[in-house]
Order: structure tokens, then sequence, then C-alpha cells
């Protein structure tokens, strides 16, 4: 009786263990939704007014390599956050077939400044092409977050090694690990000569929230975001330390006999303006002067709204001036979608591009563009921006063009 009452409390202790780690990872998900929005808000600006920098400058300008590198670097910041939304996801967001050995050597530049000028990083590539079905982006997260792992653990300075190769897992592996499935996989290995870990706390390193740095210097949430994203890669990581003799992590991808795309070199065009009168509803106000100042330049006139309501207001004060409404999806007072089924009452036909921060699934973008409406994500280029709202204004206009033909044809 005694051991059935002891098996029932060891149960619901189990239960209310991972009761717990569920409800902490629906608030890191709810939190992680409302800090990228803001992030990315602040990496909108960033990057627009960068890349109006960009458009600007010549071709052979002195400062455009300085810009191209600002722009890299935003850019890697807007992925980090996806990253992060990665962590409360089930399934990888971009795959495609990517080759390892050349996503590692893009990735080289940006890992150096990662690390400290005391840690001599080196890459030991395979010789073979080891191409992958994932998210390169993801890789990419992965890659960083290890190499700063391995840089807290080198505090004097030391070695890092990146290696890949080819590997095929069989019997013995899934015999010694209890786990895994036969086939070919590239094998990645991260190893430092730090000062290493022992092995009670190597069972726990992929935990979330778990961390052996002081408090402020590590959130617990790098290793464990980094297992995630291998896990749904359908890949599997290994850990191998010993206090004061380093740590290798090894990661097993498997490969895939796709074709690597080949990138396409993007050719520069200058977006197209236009004379419309866009009304601007935005509340962070860095996103609201940028959008205003892209489309100033390029020959809309802009009537800014610094919520939903003060949008309504602007809008009848302005109702036959407006062409399209530019809507941030979440605002105070009145939310983007809101504001759209008031101002329609008043104008049916009235054009819409809707904007966010916020990650899809937060705001419901399906349903959006189930309905027909145009969305776009922030952070977004200048040209991208552009691109959008042109098209959003031109659509009924093509419409009518086609329709105007048909009838011809038809008298």
């Amino acid at each position: 009786m005694k051991k059935k009452n002891a098996k029932n409390i060891s149960g619901r202790r189990h239960s209310e263990q991972k009761l717990r780690h569920t409800q902490r990872l629906e608030i890191l998900g709810s939190l992680t939704s409302c800090v990228v929005h803001d992030f990315n808000n602040v990496l909108t600006a960033i990057m627009g007014y960068g890349h109006l920098l960009q458009m600007k400058m010549r071709e052979d300008g002195t400062y455009r390599h300085n810009i191209e590198q600002i722009l890299a670097s935003a850019e890697k910041a807007a992925n980090l956050t996806q990253s992060l939304l990665a962590f409360s996801k089930k399934k990888v967001k971009n795959p495609r077939p990517i080759e390892l050995n050349g996503l590692i050597r893009e990735t080289e530049k940006f890992l150096s400044r990662v690390i400290n000028e005391n840690v001599e990083l080196n890459m030991k590539l395979a010789n073979d092409n080891l191409t992958v079905m994932a998210d390169s982006n993801q890789i990419e997260q992965v890659l960083i977050n290890l190499c700063t792992n391995a840089r807290d653990a080198m505090p004097e300075g030391g070695f890092l090694t990146i290696e890949t190769s080819p590997i095929k897992l069989g019997a013995e592996f899934i015999k010694r690990h209890c786990y895994g499935k036969r086939g070919d996989y590239a094998l990645i290995s991260v190893t430092d000569n730090g000062i290493g870990m022992n092995e009670d706390i190597r069972k726990k390193i992929f935990k979330p929230f778990f961390t052996t740095k002081k408090d402020g210097k590590g959130t617990g949430l790098g290793l464990s975001i980094a297992y995630r994203i291998i896990k749904q890669h359908s890949g599997y990581v290994n850990v191998y330390s010993e206090s004061g003799r380093g740590t290798t992590f090894k990661i097993y991808l498997p490969v895939t006999a796709s074709e690597v795309e080949e990138k396409k070199s993007e050719e520069f065009i200058t977006p197209v303006g236009g004379t419309e009168t866009i009304l601007l509803a935005e509340d962070d106000i860095d996103v609201r002067e940028f959008t205003k100042a892209v489309l100033e330049e390029f020959g809309y006139t802009v009537i800014k709204a610094v919520n939903g309501e003060d949008a309504i207001i602007k809008f009848k004060e302005n109702k036959d001036k407006i062409h399209l409404l530019l809507l941030d999806i979440i605002m105070p007072k009145k939310n983007g979608r809101e504001v759209y089924e008031e101002i329609r009452k008043i104008r049916p036909d009235v054009k819409v591009l809707f904007a966010s921060g916020y990650p899809s699934d937060f705001i419901h973008k399906k349903e959006i563009c189930e309905q027909g409406l145009d969305f776009i994500s922030k952070p977004t280029p200048p040209q991208e921006l552009l691109k959008k709202l042109r098209a959003v204004l031109d659509k009924n206009i093509n419409n009518e063009k086609r329709i105007e033909k048909s009838s011809l044809r038809l008298q």
C-alpha cells in the first residue's frame, strides 16, 4: 500500500512539474510575441533608414560597404526574432535544400564577431557537398547559440573548431543513444577547449531556463532553442564534456538528394512611387515617421494617425481624398481590423494594406489573407513596402482594364 501511495505521489509530482513546464513555455510564447513585435518595430526604422541611404548612394560610394554591413546585421537580428519564435513552434518555417558547408562559410564572418578576440575560430569543413533540407536562418541561429555558449566557457580565450563530415547512422548508434533513425546524415561538430561541465550539468543544459551563469548574464534559452530547432529538422544533438577538458556538441541532420537552388543575383530596381493620398495609422512613432518619410520621398501624400480612433477621425475629415489605408493591425483604442470595418461603412470600396510586427499566428494573418485582404510583415525594406503599396493601389485598375478589354472583344 505504501509503495502504491509513493508511486501515486511521484506520478502527481511528475504531472505537476510537466504542467508548470508547459505553463512557463506558454508564458514564454506570449512574452516572445510581444518582444518580437517591439523589436521588429525598432528594426523597421533601422533597416528602413539604412535602405534609404543605400538607395541614395552611388554604387561606388565610400560608405556603401558600411551601410551594407549595417543592413546585414539588422537582417540577422530580424532572423534572431524568428528563431526565438521557433522555440514554441512544432515545424520548420522555410525548409529548402541548402548546402551546409556553404552556409557555414557565409556565417563565419558573423561568428567571428560573436566570439571574443582571444578565441581562435577554426573551420574544418568536409570536401563533400552536404545538402540538407533546412531553414538556413534557423541553422545559422543554432551555430550562433553554440558559439556564444563556447565563448562564455572560455573567458581567458581558447580555440573553437567547427567541423563537418558525412556520416551514416546505423544500429550501433541507435543502440548506444537509444534513439535515432538509420540513414545518411551531415554531422556538424562544435568543439571548444573551455571549462567544460560535469555530468549533472550536462544532463540539464538543454532544459529551458537552465543556466549556470550569474544573474543577468544568461536566459537559459540559447541551448534550448538550438535543441528545439534541430529536433524540428528531424535531427539529433549530443554533447560530450568533462570538467576542465572542454565541450563538443555534435549535430546530426539528415541529408537530402534534392538539388540546391541557385541563388539569383538580385537586381536593384528603383521603386515606383505615386501621387495618391495614404492614411497611415501606426502607434509606434519611429515606424510612423520613417514610413511617412519613405512614402513622401516617392511622391505620396501622407495623413498620419497615432491610433485606431484617430485613424477613423482623420478618415472622416479627408474621406474624399484618401486612396488607401495603411493600417498597423495591433493598435491602442481600436485595432486595424476594427478601423477597416468602421471605415468600410463610409467607403465600401476603400483599399487597405495591413502591417504588423507580431508573428502571423498571433495576429491571425491567415484570416486576413483568406478574405482577400493584403498584408505585409515588419520589418520591411522600403522597396518591398513601395512595391506592395503600388500593387494594392493598382489592383482594381488592372481588373477594370481586363474587364474593359473583355467587353470590347464581345462587342
